[in-house]
């Protein structure tokens, strides 16, 4: 089966329309229907964004008692490390900071545990140490008592919680940093979902930013993940990052807008569950139930006949044509937040974290991605640049010549450990003093990528990747080849597929035909053995 819908066009839900939405709708988005929380979005959209650069402009010192206990336990964690490990070599450095850093968040509470999870999703974008520990903080956030949550949306419906919800499930299904979602039934009878903000979570999360920010600087140089990981341009993305997650009024506008993107664009793979109408608040969300397989379930996938390669390829297609088209896309993919229905479709949960792009923006991602397909290393930097990655006035050929990308692509496989990580390295530090910064566009988009990577690995080993790479390439240019040399400014013609350049990309051999996702674990299998004997 694959993922598309079984509705015909005289039964579908007339909202589809409007948003890539279920078959079967407790309540329906047609035009005609008032989104009374969607009145103020657009003030508070604006507000968020403007209240940032104050929560992290630089201070002598932040105030208050938080900011004490946050020096002290972080200031312990560094000073434990300096003493017992900072001297053992860098990996066992590397490690030991990272470890001390993952127990001084979880202690530290919601803000920093949100801080770790994503950098625990940013493999490629951080140092393998600092992502392993980081990951252990995903699943260790204890769920508020049911009398706060009660307390919470009590506040929040400005009526007693009975006189909306006919049952509400004390036991949450999830409990993650900022919220936790619970089961209901509306008073007529309807299933839905409720995601309740944790209270006080947005006073901690603003003095967090203002001490995170006070912080980072002294980090650069002081400790080993630090040079890699940029601190301050690190704080930067995540307070535009979880400023945005902080009023579910902007979470519910970013579900029907991805929707409306999917729409648009036909893309039937994905599902977006329908908000609520009139439940939508700061800190409460109400949204229509769903349900359906684990993203990892290959099993109970297979068994409903349920065609797993399918799902890839939509989840790629679907993935980069909301950015690249519409300039808006999911940014936090992972298990917990994706399933897949009976029907075969993927449904998206949680958008919290979404992409969005200004017509500046998008167009420079676009140029991003249309120069990798070409191999073209000085439209990709130009586009990094657009981005806000670097400077403006930022000499390219310089930066092309400094980092060594006029240069054939280098096979890692065929690189010593030491001139592997030193290449490495060389690269991050010449990015960094460029005054490279991570666009938070771009640290998502990424950031998503090596998550459908791993679910190539559990939903489709075999696949062969350069078909899927050269499909995914044909789709856009017969789908929307015509629209993009447009926009880019390019003839249609002279936009050529290089193949050998994605094969240069994988580090294989340019006569290799064929490469399924168990060849390439084989080979970076081999990158981490030469990582470990390095020395």
């Amino acid at each position: 089966m694959s993922p598309a819908s079984s509705r015909t066009t005289a039964d579908a839900p007339p909202d589809l329309h409007r948003g890539s939405f279920s078959d079967d709708p407790p309540w329906l988005l047609t035009e005609d229907v008032e989104l009374t929380w969607m009145r103020k979005v657009p003030q508070i959209r604006d507000a968020v964004r403007r209240q940032v650069p104050e929560l992290i402009r630089p201070r002598r010192f932040p105030s208050g008692p938080r900011a004490i206990a946050v020096t002290r336990r972080i200031g312990v964690a560094v000073a434990t490390w300096a003493i017992k490990e900072r001297r053992q070599g860098d990996s066992i450095s590397r490690a030991g900071i990272s470890r001390r850093l993952r127990l001084a968040a979880e202690e530290l509470g919601p803000t920093y545990i949100k801080l770790g999870q994503i950098i625990s999703s940013g493999e490629g974008l951080f140092p393998v140490e600092l992502v392993d520990e980081f990951k252990r903080c995903r699943d260790q956030v204890p769920a508020e008592p049911f009398s706060v949550v009660r307390r919470v949306v009590t506040e929040e419906l400005t009526r007693p919680i009975d006189e909306v919800f006919a049952s509400f499930d004390e036991t949450p299904l999830a409990a993650a940093s900022i919220a936790q979602v619970h089961r209901a039934t509306l008073l007529d009878g309807t299933e839905v979902v409720v995601k309740v903000q944790r209270p006080s979570v947005s006073q901690f999360v603003h003095e967090d930013l203002r001490v995170m920010a006070w912080l980072a600087p002294f980090a650069i140089g002081r400790i080993p993940i630090a040079a890699l990981a940029n601190p301050p341009a690190l704080v930067e993305v995540f307070a535009k990052t979880i400023s945005e997650e902080l009023d579910f009024r902007l979470e519910a506008e970013s579900m029907m807008d991805v929707a409306r993107s999917f729409a648009t664009l036909g893309q039937k793979g994905y599902v977006i569950a329908r908000p609520h109408p009139e439940l939508v608040t700061r800190r409460m969300l109400v949204m229509e139930r769903l349900s359906g397989f684990a993203y990892d379930d290959l099993a109970s996938m297979e068994a409903a006949g349920i065609d797993t390669h399918e799902i890839i390829r939509t989840s790629l297609i679907g993935f980069m044509e909301g950015a690249m088209i519409h300039g808006i896309f999911h940014g936090d993919l992972h298990g917990g937040n994706l399933f897949v229905m009976p029907d075969g479709r993927t449904a998206l949960l949680d958008f919290g974290i979404t992409a969005r792009m200004d017509e500046f923006h998008r167009l420079a991602f676009l140029r991003l991605l249309i120069a990798g397909t070409m191999n073209d290393a000085r439209g990709q930097v130009a586009a990094i640049r657009d981005l806000g990655a670097l400077p403006p006035d930022t000499d390219i050929d310089a930066v092309i010549a400094d980092l060594g990308l006029d240069g054939p692509a280098l096979d890692p496989t065929a690189l010593s450990a030491e001139q592997l990580v030193a290449e490495l390295q060389r690269v991050v530090k010449l990015l960094l003093g460029y005054g490279a910064r991570l666009p938070k566009e771009l640290m998502v988009f990424v950031k998503n990528l090596v998550f459908l990577d791993s679910a190539i690995a559990t939903l489709a080993p075999d696949i062969d990747l350069f078909a899927e790479v050269a499909h995914v390439a044909t789709h856009f240019a017969m789908t929307h080849g015509e629209r993009i040399a447009d926009e880019v400014g390019m003839d249609p013609s002279k936009w050529d597929f290089d193949m050998d350049g994605v094969k240069d990309a994988f580090g294989v051999d340019r006569g290799v035909d064929t490469l399924t996702y168990r060849d390439l674990q084989d080979r970076r299998e081999l990158i981490q053995k030469r990582l470990k004997h390095r020395g």
